[in-house]
């Protein structure tokens, strides 16, 4: 039977729990984490110091500060089978498949698998946040043929996958065009994988499960995908010769969505595409292409005069990875990079004062009682 409150179709609105990790004031363009505005971080913090504050709630000294660093920097190792299974797996497979796998095989040599206190979750957090970004950037080279580059434990966070990546020791630019990227999406509130990993931490399974949920979430393009769907646009307009504003006008006149643009909770510019905006741009003009960027800009400004759209975090995040030398396949892993941060707060924080997510549907199915026609009379 229906119920008395009407259902909202995506649950857009809906309160589904309290948190104090991530604050987001869609009216204003505000997004916080632990009520510190998210352009104080990405003009003066690291990741390394935003996971910290995600993780623990307070800005850290210096000394809590570089003993997270080396802790963090501790866990970059992983069981020499998670390498023979990433030699393994199809080179064509995509590496957000081969990341949601490689994070359910970890927990099979995690040292805490069985232990779920907080303390355990934490040191999880840990090995996680190093691990995926071993597995993103160790994939792409074995599917490429390139040797393998161990990790360096005396680079930052961004640096060292920056290096393993590419194999040389990255730019000051480079280094921190990343860093300023993964703070930007460390955490989203209740977004779709957040959430998903919150439901599978409240039946009290593990870490890892949740994690694997998020990656799997993250992998859809409605929700991860979209950046990588505004450089294939970029591309396609790039190779056509066509001018930009022109070709989004002829898109606007077939009906198709321009990737990139609008968002679910922002009523104004998404403040986190501010800084991508400005990543974009400054690694443009030290790399001497600045092309991806100049096109976004041209578009960005046509969309926002003809469909009063702003540019979400997606939009400039594609033209900055490109510039870094990023492969288009590898923008959602390097999101999962970032949000591991995040997923990793609010299954520690879920799992504190944990109860089971398990919220009701709007039946809309036949009326009860529906009778049982025999399969004879059928």
């Amino acid at each position: 039977m229906a119920s008395a409150v009407l259902p909202i179709k995506g649950l857009e609105g809906i309160i589904a729990t309290k948190s104090s990790i991530c604050w987001i004031d869609g009216e204003a363009g505000v997004l916080a984490y632990r009520g510190i505005d998210i352009h104080d971080l990405a003009n003066h913090s690291n990741f390394e110091e935003t996971t910290y504050l995600l993780w623990f709630g307070v800005l850290p000294t210096e000394s809590q500060l570089a003993e997270f660093s080396r802790e963090l920097a501790a866990a970059r190792t992983m069981n020499w089978r998670i390498y023979d299974f990433l030699r393994s797996v199809p080179y064509e497979s995509t590496p957000m498949e081969v990341l949601r796998t490689a994070v359910s095989l970890l927990s099979l040599y995690d040292p805490d698998e069985k232990d779920s206190t907080h303390d355990s979750n934490v040191r999880k957090s840990y090995r996680l946040t190093s691990q995926i970004a071993m597995i993103v950037a160790i994939f792409d080279r074995i599917r490429k043929g390139k040797s393998i580059v161990d990790p360096d434990r005396t680079l930052s966070h961004s640096a060292n996958f920056l290096r393993m990546l590419n194999g040389v020791n990255p730019t000051e630019t480079a280094t921190r065009a990343l860093d300023v990227a993964l703070i930007l999406q460390a955490d989203h509130e209740l977004n779709a994988s957040t959430f998903a990993a919150r439901v599978i931490a409240s039946t009290l399974s593990d870490m890892h499960s949740a994690i694997v949920g998020a990656i799997g979430a993250l992998k859809g393009p409605l929700h991860g995908g979209a950046n990588a769907e505004t450089m294939k646009l970029l591309i396609a307009i790039d190779e056509s010769g066509t001018d930009p504003v022109e070709y989004v006008r002829q898109m606007f006149a077939q009906k198709k969505k321009i990737s990139g643009f609008g968002h679910r909770v922002y009523v104004t510019e998404d403040p986190r595409a501010t800084h991508l905006r400005r990543m974009s741009e400054d690694l443009g003009k030290s790399s001497g292409k600045s092309k991806w960027f100049d096109m976004s800009r041209t578009i960005e400004l046509f969309v926002n005069k003809e469909k009063k759209l702003n540019a979400n975090v997606d939009f400039y995040s594609a033209s900055t990875y490109t510039t870094l030398g990023v492969e288009i396949d590898l923008f959602t892993p390097i999101f999962a990079i970032s949000r591991i941060a995040g997923w990793a707060a609010h299954v520690i924080e879920q799992l504190d004062d944990n109860r089971l997510i398990r919220p009701r549907a709007d039946y809309i199915g036949p009326p009860y009682p529906e009778p049982y026609t025999p399969i004879a009379e059928r």
